[in-house]
């Protein structure tokens, strides 16, 4: 690390990394100094890289032998992928750029066959100056015992010391290539936001022995059980995955299991239930294809017990009842698997309790009056007192309202097929779908 290197690690505050962290004062602490045990100081920052994320800086300084210590841990968390940093260093600025060197980073110069493994060193913020000036440190430190002992070794190291601090010079243009599975190392890019050419970024998916080196603990495959990869063990498996509450953006847990439906297909039944705030959301998605007709499904409602069939909803379809006038467009509740009571529900909850302009400024009297009329009609249809149509209009066919008298014909409810519009696969993006011969050009 050079002399300038040093003094700005030792200051305590990195004011050339973020102007923003210039009022933050390092923490410090007392602590022992591992050289001559007396008890020295250690000062740690948190501080944030441009284009990059937030560090913790810490250095150690003993005022009795004068011995000193710095390093670098990412303040953030292991990330999703590895990374791989890869920059041409073709003149003697390109040896300022700054950077980010984590404990689990392998460092290469493949024109030298030069390497510093993973877990050799402590995480550590320099230049590319100070990355090959701490390399060739370490390598002087054991010559006079090398030449003692080995001198053939030490005649071999010597030459190599040379040809590092030839990089150093940049006599010669060279590659350097840092290899991080935790995703937190870092070269800096002098020209950001723009993009830096000599310089290449590249994401990848660790392996098991990445993630075992980085202590994530991998999933152990148990030789006596198969693969959960056929349809039968989905079909009686309910696959747990974590996403993030769309309401707090808190984690939680999002539940998926394959249904069959009598008489009907195959669905997805999707239900998030967030443990912070208490938001419950649950979505169905059809588990076949497009039909090639669409389907119109027309129930007379005649008895309270209609509340409860079962009834799905895709996305694709739309939710009419003519006696009161009213039309729901295909996507305002998105998909459901409910009952007919519980879809007029929502029909309500979304009409007239959440609707924004019931409330504030928003609300006039009429249209207030006009839906809270409406509401109460709801109310009658689902305590059975209004002779209404429900009619599921789904141009995809993936929409279904249960039979009660299957598998003989329900006399109350009818079921339509047609052919769809233009306008209807253009709206779902058939029309410059191409399924056949799509290799061909």
């Amino acid at each position: 690390m050079s002399v300038i290197e040093e003094e700005r690690v030792r200051g305590g505050v990195f004011k050339d990394i973020n102007a923003e962290d210039e009022d933050a004062q390092p923490t410090v602490i007392e602590s022992l100094c591992m050289n001559c045990y007396e008890n020295g100081s250690t000062r740690l920052l948190l501080t944030k890289i441009p284009f990059f994320k937030e560090i913790i800086i810490s250095s150690f300084t003993c005022p009795h032998c004068n011995w000193s210590n710095t390093e670098i841990q990412s303040a953030g968390r292991i990330q999703e992928q590895g990374v791989i940093y890869t920059l041409e260093v073709k003149s003697k600025e390109d040896m300022n750029r700054e950077v980010v060197k984590s404990d689990g980073a392998t460092v290469r110069i493949p024109e030298v066959d030069f390497e510093i493994p993973a877990f050799t060193q402590k995480g550590s913020l320099s230049t590319i100056e100070g990355l090959l000036g701490r390399a060739v440190s370490g390598l002087e430190q054991d010559q006079p015992i090398r030449k003692a002992t080995d001198p053939a070794v030490a005649e071999k190291i010597d030459g190599f010391i040379q040809r590092l601090k030839k990089l150093e010079e940049v006599e010669e243009q060279f590659t350097l290539i840092i290899d991080d599975p935790s995703g937190n190392s870092f070269i800096e890019n002098p020209f950001a936001p723009q993009k830096d050419i000599a310089l290449s970024v590249t994401h990848y998916k660790r392996t098991s022995q990445q993630d075992a080196a980085l202590g994530i603990e991998a999933e152990e495959e148990q030789e006596d059980e198969k693969p959960a990869n056929d349809l039968d063990t989905m079909r009686n498996e309910v696959l747990v995955f974590n996403t993030n509450c769309p309401e707090c953006n808190a984690p939680a847990n999002t539940n998926m299991k394959l249904v069959q439906i009598p008489h009907f297909k195959e669905v997805i039944i999707m239900a998030t239930n967030c443990d912070s705030c208490g938001h419950r959301t649950n979505e169905v998605k059809s588990g076949g294809a497009t039909e090639e007709l669409g389907t119109r499904i027309t129930l007379h409602i005649t008895d309270l017990s209609d509340m409860s069939r079962d009834l799905l909803k895709s996305e694709t379809c739309g939710v009419l009842i003519p006696e009161l006038e009213f039309e729901l467009g295909m996507a305002a509740l998105g998909g459901k698997f409910t009952t007919l009571e519980g879809l007029l529900k929502d029909i309500k909850d979304l009409i007239v309790s959440k609707n924004p302009f019931m409330c504030g400024d928003s609300s006039t009297g009429d249209r207030a009056e006009k839906l809270e009329a409406f509401g109460q009609k709801i109310d009658k249809i689902m305590a059975g007192e209004m002779d209404v149509h429900i009619i599921l209009d789904d141009p995809t066919g993936n929409s279904y309202l249960q039979n009660v008298y299957a598998p003989d014909p329900d006399p109350e409810m009818k079921i339509e097929k047609y052919t769809r519009t233009f306008e209807q696969n253009e709206d779902l993006g058939l029309n410059d779908m191409k399924t056949e011969g799509y290799a061909e050009t």
